[in-house]
């Protein structure tokens, strides 16, 4: 080791100021700041300006609470797609928004005020929900910004902002004008927690609980059981029903059968004054029914007549599609009675019913089980549909048209009134059960059932099923007919347009593709109107003497015109006649007094309208490439979007749609609010921890990281953990390009050129793969698979590069002189890699990437900042190429002597002590032969050298044996002979030391020796 101390001050040691440590959550914050002082996102724009635009459209986050883990990987996806894109060369200004309107804001604001909330006027109600919405807009922003997101933030798009709101009105006016606007009283979702309409995208479908009952409703006695089958001659038959919401039977005005299916007319059960009523229903149901009631079987006697007239063999027919579960299980055996029979003789007993005779019920009345009198001449009678299925209950259908899709279809075609004695909060107008809830009158109404005979199961029964509930309050929804606003779907066909556009789009993952398809393709008409306060009015009035509705086109838009200059809240101040045209009138009756419509947009028509916004206020913004969202928004944003797309404009507003999964933990749970706010309330263990306590440990540069690493297509697993383990990766990129920069001290990019080095072959192999690493990483990147480019800067950095090129120029560079041909070969090539990984990192390490770009020596032209720098073009290696095969042998001859070398160090010699021998194969002697003057230092060894012969048997043979000639003191390698000058070093070493001053910094650790570039362990 006396050499070591004798030379170690000669040595050309790495010195740089770029520091070890990262200190991300200390020095991130600093660089935000000089980037906001320099205005860096400003000057970007600027040198973009006039190139190929590129436009990803926000989707606007909603302004009631801190951001989240879900909010984070969204946000820092769009960021790294539009760092590329920019870096890419295009310009790529990326607008912020938020969706700043709606319920849960109000409900937040409703909550602050209190009682004070009965004394405030609607205009007073409004300015605490802006207040309330811009409040949380500004944490979210400084949350947003704290994650190196580049955007205008300063100039985002607010759904509350006057220009905004007027473009919500002119795209309602936009559907006014093309006929598609209407308003009618049909069923829709209803919250009756919040006492509001709510879109099909406002609904989640959760597990419940719910009553499950079957119903006997019997004909009237005017109606003649024989006219199905002679046999129910004398019989009294009854309509066997199945719901699971007894609530809506007070409203039930037919009940529905399929003119398609098979039905038949079973014993009812029971004796007594019901041994002669049979009960009609669907034969595919009929075994799964008879299982639910529960009742006795007919004796073999009654069976054995009954099969007698009527011929039957007693076999069992088909059971039909999901017999066994188109409906809740029957009670026990044991309670169910006799049942001596068996099935064969059970089925025996049915009649079998002709479809031709089938038609006979169609318009007969059934009598009700509460109401004496029918509501209207077609009310309580029998009607045919094609929507009744056997997938569950009996195959005929209660119907009650003020409480179901199909139900109101049916109903309008035989003139049935939406009937719904049901108020906004969910309570009963009228009859048996007025003032109860829905969910109080179920257990009523099934009792009332059971005492007066209606009921054929037993009362308390009941049914888990999936069910729909409000997205906002969680609570399950209710169905029901109430006056609303509706866009038509399938007006000038906008629903097949939508599927057209749909297969126009391209859908990233695919499968999203066929998600929206299948939504659009069964949705109804879209209800637009909401009772609320906080959103954009609809802009419609109603005649004062008449009633009648005024929903112009014309009118709209002059209500948007007030609305770009006043805002929304210009509805609630100004008096009706301030908002009309001067030359308004009722068309009906000529009236000039009117009254304005009190509901508000569907907040997802508001979002939907961004698009429409933005081209508004900037034609610039208007062609948007990608729209990028959770997978939840195919029914939301991407599905309001599109149709009001071609509603306004004729077209999907995007071109390609990307969406990520949910963020899970550890336990694969989702890692969102309300479901850590559930579980909180269960009482379960909750280990969430807040980004904002992740980002002062670790750096949001972390969290970047964990974005592109995970494949965002499915469902992204996020813990304290997943963030740990990229720390080693981390460090191992900061530490690598930290080794680049110190070797890089002396080094001039504008004078040391790549035309003018002197590359050896590793030099060349590994700017070869640099080059492909560049075609690799951007093809990724135009494909938007951020963890395929991490997954590919790994692979290479600590691969090719670390493992491989800066391993073996390390010698090169420390022990030659500063100026010497192959160290400033070395530097070239190291120059070149550092500056590609910076480059090619920046959208992913937005932080670190600029910290190595600050210290990384200048060329005369280069950018202040990274993120002006333009992405560098890559060529693809060709795997078959002369170049890439040669290496691929020498990297396995490099591994196979690393192996023989293990015994060799065991016995405490270094791998330069080492002379290696190799009998090479006999295709592989050429190669080795071109490179030879290489392999010593490819294998860090002092001396390689080939056999004359090759080797046998298809085996490579490598010997391995202490050189036997003397050492150089300064660089550790053995030579036949030293330099004539100085008795301890080597001629390179000597004419280093001749060549140049000492470097400043002293070694850690003789040149050459070891693989690792770093011992750094202390964090990053």
């Amino acid at each position: 080791m006396a050499g070591q101390g004798k030379y170690r001050d000669s040595l050309n040691l790495p010195s740089t100021d770029f520091p070890m440590r990262g200190d991300l959550a200390k020095r991130e914050p600093l660089m935000l700041a000089a980037w906001q002082e320099r205005k860096l996102y400003e000057q970007i724009n600027r040198e973009r300006w006039g190139s190929p635009r590129f436009i990803l459209h926000d989707g606007p986050p909603y302004a009631n609470g801190h951001t989240h883990y879900g909010t984070l990987l969204n946000k820092i996806l769009k960021d790294l797609i539009v760092k590329y894109r920019t870096m890419a060369g295009f310009h790529s200004p990326y607008v912020p928004g938020w969706d700043t309107h709606g319920l849960p804001i109000e409900l937040a604001v409703d909550r602050e005020l209190g009682d004070r909330k009965a004394s405030m006027s609607e205009a007073e109600i409004r300015a605490a929900c802006r207040d309330y919405a811009l409040k949380y807009v500004d944490i979210q922003r400084e949350e947003f910004k704290r994650l190196g997101v580049f955007g205008s933030w300063d100039e985002p798009y607010l759904t509350l902002d006057r220009g905004y709101e007027a473009s919500i009105v002119r795209a309602l006016a936009c559907f006014a004008r093309a006929g598609y606007l209407y308003r009618g009283k049909k069923p829709v979702y209803w919250c009756p927690s919040d006492a509001t309409a709510l879109a099909e995208a406002e609904i989640e479908y959760r597990n419940h609980v719910s009553p499950s009952i079957y119903v006997r409703f019997p004909m009237t006695d005017d109606f003649d059981p024989a006219a199905l089958d002679d046999r129910l001659a004398g019989k009294r038959l009854s309509l066997a029903i199945w719901t699971t919401t007894p609530w809506t039977l007070p409203a039930n005005l037919a009940i529905v059968l399929n003119p398609a299916l098979d039905y038949v007319a079973v014993p009812a059960p029971g004796s007594g004054p019901d041994s002669d009523e049979y009960l009609l229903v669907a034969r595919g149901l009929a075994d799964s029914v008879l299982a639910a009631i529960a009742r006795p079987t007919p004796s073999p006697q009654e069976t054995s007549e009954l099969t007698t007239e009527s011929g039957l063999s007693g076999e069992s027919g088909p059971a039909g599609p999901n017999a066994a579960d188109s409906g809740p299980a029957g009670p026990d055996t044991e309670d169910s009675g006799p049942a001596e029979s068996g099935p064969e003789q059970a089925q025996s007993s049915w009649i079998e019913l002709s479809k031709s005779r089938l038609e006979h019920l169609v318009g007969a009345r059934y009598r009700h089980p509460f109401v004496a009198e029918p509501h209207s001449d077609n009310a309580f009678k029998v009607w045919m549909a094609d929507y009744v299925t056997l997938e569950q209950g009996t195959g005929l259908v209660h119907t009650a048209p003020g409480h179901g899709a199909d139900d109101y279809i049916l109903g309008i075609k035989h003139g049935l009134e939406p009937y719904s004695p049901i108020d906004d909060n969910g309570r009963f107008t009228e009859g048996l059960w007025q003032g109860l809830t829905t969910g109080e009158a179920n257990p009523a109404i099934v009792d009332h059932l059971d005492q007066n005979g209606y009921l054929l199961n037993r009362a308390g029964e009941s049914v888990e099923h999936s069910y729909a509930h409000c997205w906002r309050c969680k609570g399950p929804t209710i169905f029901r007919a109430t006056a609303q606003w509706f866009i038509q779907i399938d007006h000038q066909n906008l629903r097949r347009r939508a599927l057209n556009e749909i297969d126009r789009t391209t859908w990233i993952p695919a499968w999203g593709r066929n998600r929206i398809y299948s939504m659009i393709e069964n949705r109804p008409d879209w209800c637009l109107s909401r009772q609320r306060v906080w959103g954009v009015p609809i802009p419609a009035f109603y005649c004062q003497s008449c009633g009648a509705i005024l929903a112009e086109a014309r009118l709209m838009d002059h209500v948007a015109d007030i609305f770009s200059r006043e805002g929304a809240d210009a509805w609630y101040t100004r008096e009706a006649d301030e908002l009309v045209l001067d030359d308004t009138a009722c068309k009906r009756c000529g009236s000039t007094e009117f009254a304005v419509e009190k509901d508000i947009v569907d907040v997802w028509f508001e979002s939907g309208c961004s698009w429409f916004a933005m081209t508004l206020s900037n034609p610039d913004m208007g062609d948007i490439d990608v729209y990028l969202e959770g997978s939840d928004q195919h029914r939301g944003w991407f599905h309001s979007s599109l149709l009001v797309g071609i509603g306004v404009a004729g077209c999907a507003p995007y071109k390609r749609v990307i969406t990520h999964g949910w963020v899970l933990d550890e336990t694969g749970r989702p890692y969102s609010k309300s479901e850590i706010e559930k579980a909180r309330r269960e009482g379960k263990k909750v280990t969430y921890i807040p980004p904002n306590d992740i980002i002062g440990k670790y750096g949001a540069e972390l969290l970047r990281l964990w974005v592109a690493s995970t494949d965002y297509r499915g469902d992204v697993p996020f813990s304290e953990n997943v963030i740990k383990g990229l720390t080693d990766w981390y460090r191992k990129f900061r530490n690598t390009c930290r080794f680049m920069l110190g070797n890089l001290r002396d080094f001039d990019p504008d004078s040391h050129t790549l035309d003018s080095a002197e590359l050896c072959g590793l030099d060349q192999y590994l700017l070869a793969r640099l080059g492909d690493l560049v075609a690799r990483v951007r093809a990724a990147y135009d494909d938007n698979e951020f963890h395929i480019v991490h997954r590919i800067l790994v692979d290479f950095v600590t691969g090719e590069l670390s493992a491989l090129y800066l391993d073996v120029v390390k010698d090169r560079l420390y022990a030659s002189a500063l100026a010497a041909p192959p160290r400033r070969a070395a530097q070239i090539v190291l120059y070149h890699t550092l500056r590609v990984l910076a480059v090619l990192s920046a959208p992913i390490m937005c932080f670190t990437s600029e910290d190595i770009w600050t210290h990384i020596p200048r060329r005369t032209r280069d950018p202040e900042s990274v993120h002006l720098a333009l992405m560098p073009e890559g060529k693809h290696m060709n795997p078959a190429g002369e170049l890439a095969t040669s290496w691929a042998t020498l990297l396995e001859y490099r591994e196979l002597v690393t192996k023989s070398l293990e015994q060799f160090r065991a016995e405490k010699h270094r791998s330069l002590d080492a002379r290696i021998t190799i009998w090479p194969l006999a295709d592989d002697r050429i190669i080795l032969e071109a490179y030879q003057h290489e392999l010593a230092d490819l294998f860090i060894v002092s001396e390689v050298r080939l056999a004359d012969d090759d080797a046998r048997d298809d085996t490579v043979q490598i010997e391995v044996e202490k050189h036997d000639g003397q050492r150089c003191e300064r660089c550790w390698k053995w030579f036949d002979v030293l330099s004539d000058r100085v008795a301890d070093l080597c001629q390179r070493c000597d004419d280093a030391m001749m060549a140049q001053a000492p470097a400043d910094v002293p070694p850690d650790q003789p040149p050459g020796d070891s693989s690792e570039l770093s011992s750094d362990s202390s964090g990053f």
